[in-house]
């Protein structure tokens, strides 16, 4: 009797060959194809129902093993709106340390110093805008290494958990997510480019929609991301602009998944310069250069003349300018709000529970951070479409924006905040010092009392960071 064997070389490369074919069977018929005919099969909603019913579970654990150790567990700050005593005037201020209001009619007194002392403590113990900058706390751990590092050992079983979950997140979601991006890329690639050779204008248009929200849903789908949309009768239409609130660069991702926009930005080099270059063959995005970017006039010009053509895609523009962690709403530039057409705000707000999708440049480069979306358990996020607004009589710029920043903020349960997002690379700009000088000048001379940042929000310098 002969026996048929296989060498060990050839045993291998048939099973890498099987698994491989089978791996990209799956991903086609399971994922590209949805993606393709823009349906879903509920796969990414019970898979996060799922992880849920385990992080209440893993919670209820670790409360129990913490009152058997009588240990605290760690209550991390919370971001929400907390309701604050208005801050009194600088008027009202100076009156209670002098204490009589006839005493504020006069020169310089040494206990003045007291009231911007105290100001400045205060806002460095309750600093509004630098923990928008870093990183959402959690309530609970949701088995992922960036928030258990406030609580200690609690049980075997957990610990065992948390194992099982890093081999998931790392053995196969995240070979699985870069698959899913590196195709999804790929074809923005190739497809955007044949695209941008067809001469019929009105073809070219339909194919490059058709293609952007193939490649975004397929990429949607690489951050296994979980969206809620709200109000879909509000969403932008051609001629208007978009403006959100920003977190992540995969906002973008985000909100083309459910529609087609006209991007704004500057000019890359490397892998999104390719891209850039081709998008811009199939559809009228906005690219500028560098120097081209400080160009107020010609950046305002271009943004007007595409939301003229009412047959070109909505621009989508995050007016904040940075990235901000997703707990509140901070100052939007003017620059967005002085075209004079119509503006379709809307909110974004993401679940901290499942990964924390705000990106710290600062921190991590952008690869990096892409890495770290990859090898969380999901992206899960809410939109809500906000009706459309216009620029009423009398209204300026900046009250515009602040109106419809106001709103956003509104609707997506953010914090409303008056400063500039660029405080978190750059020092405050001695405008703000100087209005402070102005207001106490004025309360020497007897002028009425203003409120401390009345004169910043309703002045309208040159310079869109300074208002």
């Amino acid at each position: 009797m002969t026996w048929f064997t296989f060498p060990a070389d050839n045993l291998l490369c048939w099973w890498l060959s099987i698994s491989i074919t089978v791996w990209l069977t799956l991903l086609f018929v399971f994922i590209i194809v949805p993606a393709v005919l823009g349906v879903s099969l509920g796969v990414r909603r019970l898979y996060m129902r799922t992880l849920l019913k385990i992080f209440e579970w893993a919670t209820s654990r670790m409360e129990m093993g913490a009152k058997e150790k009588n240990q605290q567990l760690y209550k991390p700050y919370s971001s929400g709106i907390i309701a604050k005593e208005p801050a009194s005037s600088l008027q009202q201020g100076i009156q209670g340390l002098r204490g009589s209001a006839s005493c504020l009619r006069s020169e310089f007194e040494m206990a003045d110093i007291f009231y911007f002392c105290r100001r400045g403590v205060e806002s460095i113990v309750d600093d509004e805008v630098t923990k928008r900058f870093s990183a959402q706390e959690l309530e609970s751990w949701n088995l992922l290494t960036r928030s258990d590092y406030n609580f200690r050992y609690i049980s075997l079983r957990l610990t065992v958990l948390w194992g099982l979950g890093v081999l998931i997140r790392y053995g196969i979601l995240m070979p699985l997510r870069v698959t899913l991006a590196v195709t999804g890329i790929s074809l923005l690639l190739v497809l955007t480019t044949l695209v941008g050779f067809l001469p019929n204008r009105d073809l070219r248009f339909f194919l490059s929609e058709k293609v952007h929200l193939l490649c975004y849903r397929i990429c949607v789908r690489a951050l296994t991301a979980i969206i809620t949309y709200h109000n879909r009768e509000n969403k932008p239409k051609n001629g208007g602009i978009c403006v959100a609130n920003h977190t992540t660069p995969i906002d973008v991702i985000i909100l083309a998944n459910d529609g087609c926009y006209s991007m704004v930005g500057q000019v890359h080099g490397g892998l999104m310069g390719m891209i850039q270059r081709a998008m811009v063959k199939s559809s009228p995005h906005i690219w500028f250069e560098r120097s081209e970017v400080k160009d107020r006039h010609l950046v305002a010009k271009r943004l007007g003349d595409h939301v003229a053509d009412k047959t070109k895609q909505p621009i989508l523009i995050f007016p904040e300018g940075t990235c901000i962690n997703n707990t509140s709403v901070m100052m939007f530039k003017k620059g967005s709000f002085e075209i004079g057409c119509t503006v379709y705000p809307v909110a974004i707000k993401y679940d901290p529970r499942f990964g924390d999708a705000f990106w710290n440049s600062s921190k991590f480069g952008l690869v990096n951070y892409l890495l770290r979306m990859m090898s969380s358990w999901a992206i899960v996020c809410s939109v809500w479409y906000l009706p459309p607004m216009n620029r009423e009589e009398g209204e300026d710029a900046v009250q515009f924006a602040n109106r419809v920043k106001a709103a956003i903020a509104a609707q997506g349960g953010l914090v409303d905040l008056i400063w500039d997002g660029g405080l978190k690379r750059a020092k405050v700009k001695d405008a703000f010092k100087e209005e402070q000088q102005k207001l106490y000048s004025k309360v020497l001379v007897g002028e009425p009392d203003q409120a401390d940042n009345k004169h910043l929000e309703d002045e309208n310098p040159e310079d869109d960071k300074s208002h």
